[in-house]
Formats: C-alpha cells, structure tokens, sequence
C-alpha cells in the first residue's frame, strides 16, 4: 500500500491542532455508538494491559471498564492534552506517532485502532506496529471507514477522496491493503457500521503461534 501523497505528519498537526476545540463536539454524537461497539467487542477484563493508538481526545476512555490499565498515545499534543482531562488518573498518556511506537513488542492484551488507520499518512504502518505491541493471543478492534473490498474507485470518488484527505483523513483505503504487510491475521468478526457500511468494525485476533513452512 503506497504512502498518502497528500497526508503527512506536519500537516495532520495543524489541523488537528485546529480540531482540537470543537473535535468533541462534532464527533461524538456521530461516532459514539460504534465506538462503544468496538470497545465491546474487545471483552476487556481487570488487570488487562490496552494500546489506544490515536487516541485523540480520549473518546474512547470513558468506554473503558474498571480495572484495564491504559496506554492512550497520539501524535497532536493539542488533541492528547483534551484526552488527558477525560483520563482521571486511569491512563498513561503518551506523545508519539502511530507509524512508529516507541513501545516494547508484545506488551499489550488488547488494541484499539478507532479512526486512525484513515488518519496516518501510512495506514498499514500504523497497524503493523499496534500488531507488534500486542502479546500473542491478544485481539485488537478496528473502527474506521474503507472502500469496498469489491468497490472500484472511479474518478470522482478519487477526486473527492483528494479534497477530503485535505481535511485529515483519507476514505479511500481498503481495510485488505492495510492489513497485507502484517504477518498472519485472524478475522473474527468484520460488520458494518455507520453509513451504510462504509465504516466498519473489525475484531482481530493474534495468534499464539505462527505456523511457517
């Protein structure tokens, strides 16, 4: 999967620093169902150690049962800062780039990747290295909207997917293209969600073992 040529780091910066305000507002009257539907599906239980990777303003924090010890890490300290006043002492907060955590391998029970694979200038990097930090055994939930696996990209959705990336997010990307680079992936469930499907939520399981040849 190539690289977003209109998506980088300085420029998600600026104008997630300028979402930061009113980001809340927007986002949680739209996203908050689903979100509470991929923290679910996590079944996350006391003493579990979660990645939130993106974890933006913290949207997915108050969702969290008791007892999970957080790891909530973002590249915008404007958005990072809005989380940690929703944190109450239950997360470690973290300023780092999703593409490259500077986070041990294997380190983690659960992962959650809520709207972040369309924000990263590199979307499969930014899965390949929650997939690293998560334990063997461990799942990882995914909410994020894609193009259909069967769905052509004609030039107007190509035209229109280049002025939306402007704003920060890329809904051109196919969640198989994302997912390619890493090594073997369990599907355990994949469902439609909001607008008709174009979001989804994906539970993943990572093996305990890997079988090569």
């Amino acid at each position: 999967m190539e690289r977003s040529s209109l998506m980088n780091n300085q420029r998600n910066l600026t104008v997630y620093r300028l979402y930061a305000p009113v980001y809340d507002w927007l986002m949680r009257p739209l996203f908050h169902t689903a979100r509470q539907r991929a923290i679910e599906l996590l079944q996350l239980q006391p003493g579990e150690r979660l990645l939130i990777s993106g974890a933006g303003t913290g949207l997915d924090l108050p969702l969290i049962p008791p007892g999970v010890r957080v790891t909530a890490v973002d590249l915008s300290p404007s958005m990072l800062q809005k989380g940690r006043e929703k944190g109450d002492g239950r997360a470690d907060f973290a300023l780092m780039d999703a593409q490259q955590l500077g986070l041990a391998a294997a380190s983690f029970d659960a992962v959650a990747l809520n709207l972040i694979l369309s924000v990263v200038p590199d979307g499969a990097a930014a899965f390949a290295e929650a997939w690293r930090g998560l334990r063997p055994g461990g799942r990882a939930v995914i909410f994020d909207k894609f193009l259909a696996e069967d769905g052509r990209l004609s030039p107007l959705r190509r035209a229109i997917g280049r002025l939306i990336t402007r704003l920060g997010t890329d809904p051109n990307r196919r969640l198989s293209d994302i997912l390619a680079p890493s090594e073997t992936i369990c599907i355990e469930h994949n469902e439609a969600s909001i607008m008709r499907g174009q979001y989804r939520i994906v539970l993943l399981n990572k093996p305990e073992t890997i079988n090569r040849r």
